[in-house]
This record gives C-alpha cells, sequence and structure tokens, in this order.
C-alpha cells in the first residue's frame, strides 16, 4: 500500500493516506488546483484569513465537502495561533468557523473528537498537518504543527489529550503527517535549533547559526516518544515549497497565497 496517494472527485483533486482510509477515517489534503480565488487567481484557497474574497473560499470549501462526501455544517476549524492548546470538540460544534471565521474555535491548534458526522478542518501553507486515528475508540484528531508547535510537541499533547478523553492508547493510534515544507527548503536559525534540545539530529547545518530543520522527523520522533509503533506513523513526504504546481507555500511564495485544507472525518457506519 502506498503511503500517500491523489484521487479526483467532482473535479477536484485531494490527496489522502489509504492506511487511515482502511481504519474508516476519511481524510484529505486539498490541492491548489480547481478553485477560485482572488489571493491566486484560479485557485482552491481554502482559508478565510487571508485576505482572499470570502464567498470564493466558502465556495471552495463547499466544493471540497461535496467531493469529499461531508456536509460544510458539520465541519469545525480553530484559529491556528502556532500554539499548543488542544480543544475536544462535539457534534454541537459542526460548522463553527467553516463558513466564517468569527465563530472558529479559538486559540488553539489542535482539535479532537470521537463523533461520527463532524469533520475537522484546518488550514496550511508549509506548516506541517498532524493526523492521529484511533480505530479501537473511534476518536480522532487534526494539529497545526509549525515550527513552534513542533517544538512545543503539539502531536505528543494530542496523543495525551485523546489518551485522557477517549481512553486511547498510543500502541493503537495510527498517525499521519501530510504535505508540508521538506527538509529540503526550510531553512531556521540558531533559534530555532536552540528551541528544540534533544532534537539536534533534525537540523543539518548550511552556514554559520542556519541549518535545514526535518519537521516531519521531529513529529515522527515526538509520536514514537508518545507511544506510537514507528510502522504505525504515515508520511505524505511531499514538500510544498518544492510542489508549489500542487500545494500553496507561505515560505517560497513570500506570504501572498493561499491554504490547503486537510481534513479528516469518520466514515457513516449507514
Amino acid at each position: 500500500m502506498e503511503e500517500f496517494v491523489f484521487k479526483e472527485s467532482q473535479g477536484i483533486r485531494i490527496g489522502y493516506f489509504p492506511a487511515l482510509e482502511a481504519l474508516g477515517f476519511v481524510n484529505g489534503f486539498t490541492c491548489r488546483q480547481g478553485g477560485e480565488s482572488d489571493i491566486v487567481p484560479g485557485t482552491l484557497n481554502m482559508a478565510l484569513h487571508v485576505q482572499d474574497d470570502p464567498l470564493k473560499v466558502v465556495r471552495n470549501r463547499e466544493r471540497v465537502a461535496a467531493a469529499m462526501g461531508f456536509s460544510l455544517d458539520a465541519a469545525v476549524t480553530c484559529a491556528q495561533v502556532h500554539g499548543t492548546e488542544v480543544a475536544c470538540v462535539t457534534k454541537r460544534d459542526g460548522g463553527r468557523g467553516s463558513r466564517e471565521p468569527a465563530t472558529t474555535v479559538p486559540a488553539v491548534d489542535g482539535l479532537v473528537t470521537e463523533d461520527d458526522g463532524l469533520a475537522l478542518m484546518l488550514f496550511f501553507a508549509d506548516c506541517v498537518p498532524v493526523i492521529l486515528a484511533d480505530p479501537e475508540h473511534g476518536a480522532f484528531g487534526l494539529f497545526h504543527a509549525g515550527w513552534r508547535g513542533s517544538v512545543g510537541r503539539i502531536a505528543q499533547k494530542g496523543v495525551r489529550r485523546m489518551a485522557e478523553q477517549y481512553g486511547s492508547r498510543p500502541e493503537a493510534l495510527t498517525a499521519a503527517i501530510g504535505p508540508s515544507i521538506g527538509p529540503c527548503c526550510y531553512e531556521v536559525d540558531e533559534r530555532v535549533r536552540a528551541a528544540a534540545p534533544g532534537y539536534e539530529a533534525c537540523f543539518t547545518p548550511v552556514r554559520e547559526n542556519h541549518f535545514l530543520l526535518d519537521l516531519w522527523e521531529m513529529n515522527r520522533r515526538q509520536l514514537m516518544e508518545a507511544g506510537l509503533r514507528s510502522t504505525q506513523i504515515h508520511t505524505a513526504r511531499i514538500c510544498t515549497s518544492c510542489r508549489r504546481d500542487l500545494y500553496f507555500s507561505h515560505r517560497a511564495e513570500k506570504g501572498h497565497t493561499g491554504r490547503l485544507a486537510a481534513v479528516i472525518f469518520k466514515k457513516s457506519k449507514a
């Protein structure tokens, strides 16, 4: 089984992890083609916070929801403040932030739930999307891990939150690390390296006080430290900066760009 593959539905191209689908968790990472946008004309920008036309963004979201098989009014988003807080959400949160940002879950960078019929949806343009899925209890989570979130170990906090809230056993979880800026392109300075003691192996020196950072490996190691099996951690290994034909890249496009959406929900039991 390939770790990360693409499919097209209703004119929308989406990457996904078959290993999660096999466990009953529908997941998808939108590409940049096939939508309407003002910030990058003709693209599938999924974010309402990047000074795009909100009506066009909502239409993009509706197209993705139809293509993936969920209701936009049953999707929940969060503010994504480059922190490490994780919120538990339920069906009652459906629709929060899905059509306008004022109702989103504030001041968190991760969402967890166990509810059928609820889709978690976060937005990315280089930062790392991390998914956790618990086939034993039906719980799942989605997390936004930029360098601050990764250094702050948000994925580990997600594992702990799912264990506390839903009884999830780390060794039973499956994780997925989605498309994001890769170790080929993500240059950081000494300040970032100094903030991540114990993860020196994830930094490759390129010039004085500057390093290439492998956020994929950092999050993989943290998930293993939290108790996940290495064989249950899947990585897309697609760099958003290299593959601007497929994805938005905040760094490569100097901040003037859209956002992909990462989405996860459970398959209907009906």
